[in-house]
């Protein structure tokens, strides 16, 4: 057990255009090397794109995605007795839209496509259709979890 203290939680600042918090952690998940603004600037190109594509509001397409990627329960590793089990817990919800939104910018990432802007619009308008590898990874975690059942009494 730690006995250091436990980090406080920041407040997440809504994104200056949309006014959407979902959004500016979105962009914090796209970040690097320090370029908030290029990461703002590629999230709302890939939303214009989503806009272009679907027609409808990027906005509630990319709460849809999230809500559709986010899982449910996922397993942890506990050890017990000089063995390790994959023991099921739930989900909270800040863990799980965190979850769904670092899947969203890893398989992003890993799609064949020309920009970033373009790859993670294709994946968000995926993860909303309820298809896709983000959608492949939350199925993933909830088989494990399903399959380790037998384990949930390891609980803590």
């Amino acid at each position: 057990m730690s006995r250091r203290n436990k980090s406080k939680k920041r407040l997440i600042q809504p994104d200056p255009v949309h006014n959407s918090k979902l959004i500016s952690m979105l962009t914090v998940r796209i970040l690097k090397n320090g370029k908030k603004g290029l990461a703002y600037k590629i999230v709302y190109q890939s939303l214009d794109m989503i806009y272009k594509k679907t027609s409808k509001n990027p906005l509630e397409i990319l709460e849809r995605a999230i809500r559709n990627a986010t899982p449910l329960v996922e397993v942890k590793s506990r050890r017990i007795g000089g063995s390790t089990y994959q023991v099921p817990m739930e989900v909270r919800a800040y863990r799980g839209t965190n979850l769904a939104l670092r899947w969203i910018t890893r398989f992003a990432n890993v799609r064949s496509g020309k920009t970033m802007a373009f790859k993670l619009a294709n994946e968000i308008i995926d993860a909303s259709n309820e298809n896709g590898n983000t959608i492949r990874k939350k199925e993933e975690t909830h088989r494990m979890a399903e399959a380790n059942k037998a384990f949930a009494h390891y609980r803590y």
